[in-house]
């Protein structure tokens, strides 16, 4: 995990602590949360957030497309993970899969990278 994750999982521990072994997401008692409440908590974030509602699969194919895509840096450059690692931390066999199903390329971000290249 990055350290965006663990400091959220840190976050939510503090929120709502239970224990070592209980659940990262736990319901009011420390116990599992039922997924059709996860979901409806889930749901209810994406609508207070402004943000359309998607499953929760969604994350998953967001996460590898925006790891793909990567972000533009300052010098211009690109920062990115390749099809590959992005399969590895999914858990592909193959990188084709994770190209097929799971990344939505976003070409705007290669818009002036060849810029001061001599021909």
């Amino acid at each position: 995990m990055n350290d965006t994750a663990i400091e959220m999982i840190l976050n939510l521990r503090n929120e709502f602590y239970f224990g070592e072994d209980s659940p990262l997401i736990p319901d009011e008692n420390g116990n599992f949360t039922r997924p059709v409440n996860f979901r409806k908590r889930y749901y209810r974030i994406l609508k207070a957030a402004g943000i359309e509602t998607k499953g929760l699969h969604s994350l998953r194919h967001t996460f590898a497309t925006n790891l793909v895509n990567g972000i533009k840096q300052p010098d211009g450059t690109i920062k990115s993970l390749t099809p590959r690692q992005v399969a590895d931390l999914l858990g592909h066999t193959t990188s084709e899969i994770t190209e097929m199903y799971y990344v939505k390329r976003d070409l705007t971000k290669l818009n002036g990278i060849t810029d001061g290249f001599e021909m």
